[in-house]
């Protein structure tokens, strides 16, 4: 947690200033005069190391003191140097034949100051990976650490790079850390956290939370629905699973706990569900937009392909959800305990327009960070237009003309400010993956990793996706998902598509949608222990609950690979069949973990079930064909067995 709250009130002052600045620049470059990359990228990093520092001090949960401050001041002093100095010299450093030495000792305080703000913000894990591929690069016979290469695997092994070669690598091109990783955040994704800044700020996430109990509030397991669906929607804005756990698990675990849900899954499906907002379009918690990036695939064309792999997701946990309702017996709750839809509406319509005004905008050609911009001035037309019309029907005087101005503009500045903050973690994970793209494409270790990974896997496929899969969770015990996507598709990405001839789109979600799984597997369940927080459950028990909810995390990237005309498009026929064949796998999958659907399913039903999964991710449409009669024939004797009165009363679970 940051430790600016016993900070003095200057610092905060400060803090306020910086981020609102930081946030007014990015506006500015977004929507009115577009900033070139070595003029964006440094300027908006050098924002960002000079607020972590501010926010983060070293001494963490105490005042800095004079000793913090001997530390922090010049590390504070640094950050603005980093934004200052690339694009005060980019003509001196674009014309000289070889990097200046002052160039290169920013370059290395570059790298330092920004190991430091990621051990401040994100945790010791990242800081130690960019730590070590800088080590890795200085490794070889010419490099600074000629000694280090006698301990590498001959097929790791590479020449070593001197600290010139490394520093200029790192920060005088876009390679480094000034690379795509970085440009990535300092345009589309800032922008994009600032617009759900701006929601959060002006009350929209309460709105979609009622617009959700007043929708599935009254049916089995109302709670536990709505938190699917207000996930959904908030989820692909917050950019956080943990973020949104605690936004709509505050409303939702407290009464899925008083329907009678135990606390355990009562925070399992939480986590689950709000798991799932980050890789729900338009914005998949800044997924699209790294995914565009890396493919030269149009924003657009991300989000459309990723709609039906993300409905199958909350579909399934929805589906989940519904089967433990009925197992246990659950009811809804009382009509008079739930808003209603209309009122909600009536009262929040406005916040739909942004959104609308999004989606159009994106659809219509613009450029993603334009319509961030113009996404972030409708939610201040709609919020003023609002505001305005309550005080026209309420009898409006100057003085509270005035006061509904001050409010306004303190809102205004609590959601630049609340934006910057916001940014400053995913930012810092992408500098420093920056470090690591630039060493990777310095000593070639993609190639290097993926014919380790072809060896290793002997040539299949489906045990070089359970590699991807262990990779995947080991780097997201310490790593931010997005960091850990752009760790996982630069190793790995190279064996999936040239090796595996895996299609490049397809490649990106499969790593993208595995790089969630941190929040949700034990033992490190990152949204499961803030679900277990909210819940008063155990963390590890919340996790397993988790974990099994979100199993559609784990699946449906499967059969993107196994299928790939869901993703990559086809026949009409092919992709409607492949359709239809998943939703029955999921569902299938759901009945035979629970156990239940419309009455109880015996074991051997089960099994079947399982078999019948696994035949229809088959890659083989008679296989597909088999399997799918499977599961509708054991669903449609579930639900006959039903209605002959086999069921029995539900069970406890």
């Amino acid at each position: 947690m940051p430790a600016d709250i016993a900070a003095p009130r200057a610092v905060l002052r400060a803090i306020s200033v910086v981020g609102i600045a930081l946030s007014l620049f990015q506006l500015y470059a977004a929507g009115i005069q577009p900033l070139g990359l070595f003029f964006q990228r440094p300027i908006h990093l050098g924002f960002i190391l000079v607020l972590c520092f501010l926010i983060y001090p070293v001494t963490r949960t105490r005042p800095r003191g004079v000793l913090g401050w001997a530390i922090d001041a010049p590390l504070i002093a640094t950050g603005a140097l980093v934004g200052y100095w690339v694009p005060a010299n980019i003509d001196a450093i674009a014309n000289a034949i070889i990097p200046r030495d002052i160039d290169v000792w920013v370059g290395v305080l570059t790298a330092l100051v920004v190991l430091e703000a990621s051990r401040r913000a994100i945790g010791l894990a990242m800081t130690l990976i960019g730590a070590a591929f800088i080590v890795y690069a200085f490794a070889g016979n010419r490099g600074e650490l000629p000694f280090l290469s006698d301990l590498l695997p001959g097929i790791l092994n590479h020449r070593g790079y001197t600290l010139e070669r490394l520093a200029s690598q790192l920060t005088l091109g876009a390679e480094g850390i000034f690379g795509i990783p970085l440009g990535v955040a300092a345009t589309f994704i800032f922008v994009f956290v600032l617009f759900g800044a701006f929601l959060e700020v002006t009350g929209a996430g309460k709105f979609f939370i009622d617009l959700a109990y007043a929708m599935t509030g009254r049916q089995r397991g109302g709670p536990a629905k709505a938190a699917v669906i207000a996930s959904a929607g908030m989820g692909s804005i917050s950019g956080s699973a943990i973020a949104n756990v605690v936004t709509t698990g505050a409303f939702t675990i407290p009464l899925m706990k008083k329907l009678g849900y135990r606390p355990a899954q009562a925070g399992g499906i939480e986590a689950a569900a709000s798991t799932g907002g980050q890789i729900m379009p338009p914005l998949m918690g800044a997924g699209a937009f790294l995914i565009s990036e890396f493919t030269r695939t149009p924003y657009i064309d991300i989000v459309l392909v990723s709609i039906f792999p993300a409905m199958l997701y909350f579909g399934a946990v929805y589906l989940l959800v519904h089967i433990a309702a009925v197992k246990q017996g659950l009811e809804g709750l009382a009509a008079e305990d739930l808003p209603r839809t209309r009122d909600v509406l009536i009262e929040g319509w406005h916040f739909l327009l942004p959104l609308v005004a999004l989606v159009w905008l994106l659809v219509a050609g613009y450029s993603p960070m334009r319509v961030g911009f113009y996404a972030i001035l409708a939610v201040i037309a709609s919020a003023a237009a609002r505001a305005l019309w309550r005080f026209a029907t309420q009898g409006p005087t100057w003085a509270g003309l005035v006061a509904l101005g001050r409010a306004g503009l303190a809102q205004l500045l609590e959601a630049l400010e609340l934006g910057a903050r916001n940014a400053v973690a995913v930012s810092v994970a992408c500098a420093v993956a920056g470090i690591i793209v630039g060493v990777v494409g310095l000593t070639g270790l993609g190639l290097k990793f993926s014919a380790m990974m072809l060896a290793f896997s002997g040539g299949n496929l489906l045990l070089a996706l359970f590699m991807v899969v262990l990779a995947s969770l080991v780097l997201g015990l310490g790593l931010p998902v997005t960091a850990a996507y752009i760790v996982l598709i630069i190793l790995v990405g190279p064996a999936l598509t040239e090796e595996f001839g895996i299609p490049l789109i397809v490649a990106h979600l499969v790593v993208f949608w595995w790089s969630q799984d941190s929040n949700v597997t034990p033992p490190v369940a990152l949204a499961g222990f803030a679900g277990a927080a909210i819940a008063g459950s155990g963390p590890m028990e919340t996790s397993v609950q988790a974990w099994k909810y979100a199993k559609g995390l784990y699946l449906i990237p499967l059969f993107m690979v196994f299928n790939e005309p869901i993703v990559t498009g086809g026949p009409l026929p092919l992709v409607l069949w492949n359709g239809l064949v998943v939703v029955l796998a999921l569902t299938a999958f759901a009945v035979a973990l629970e156990g239940f659907l419309f009455a109880p399913v015996p074991l051997w039903q089960r099994v079947a079930l399982v078999a019948a999964v696994v035949a229809a991710f088959w890659p083989s449409i008679a296989v597909e064909a088999v399997g799918a009669a499977i599961i509708a024939a054991v669903l449609a004797w579930n639900r006959r067995a039903a209605r002959g009165g086999a069921a029995g009363a539900p069970q406890k679970l």
